[in-house]
């Protein structure tokens, strides 16, 4: 089975938004634009423009804590209140929907899901 959970965010339609997941098969927290159907990673500042995520430990079985920031073009990744990176993309700029997100057959537990405006 497959490990992966994730938030959705700015959710235009099917083909259109942002995602953020953790991945505790691969170890690992990536950022995505779903742009006209097409998945495309988002790299971290600071790194490659080709970099595909954080390479971090998401322990399996256990609760973890997957949060985002945004501020217009601007996105703060958090797992388990570390703050993991930061990235920018400016594609979706309109507001749209919020949701959650798992991958194929993982099976995925969701508590507690918030949305804030500040």
């Amino acid at each position: 089975m497959d490990r992966a959970a994730g938030i959705v965010w700015r959710y235009q339609n099917q083909n259109n938004y942002y995602i953020v997941r953790a991945n505790a098969l691969e170890n690992n927290v990536v950022l995505y634009r779903v742009e006209n159907g097409v998945r495309l990673s988002i790299a971290p500042k600071g790194l490659p423009s080709r970099a595909y995520g954080v390479k971090h430990e998401i322990p399996s079985g256990h609760w973890n804590t997957l949060r985002v920031e945004f501020t217009e073009g601007s996105f703060v990744v958090f797992l388990n209140t570390e703050r993991l990176f930061e990235a920018e993309d400016r594609t979706f700029a309109n507001p749209g929907k919020v949701g959650l997100w798992t991958k194929a057959d993982s099976l995925t537990y969701f508590d507690e899901f918030t949305v804030t405006e500040k």
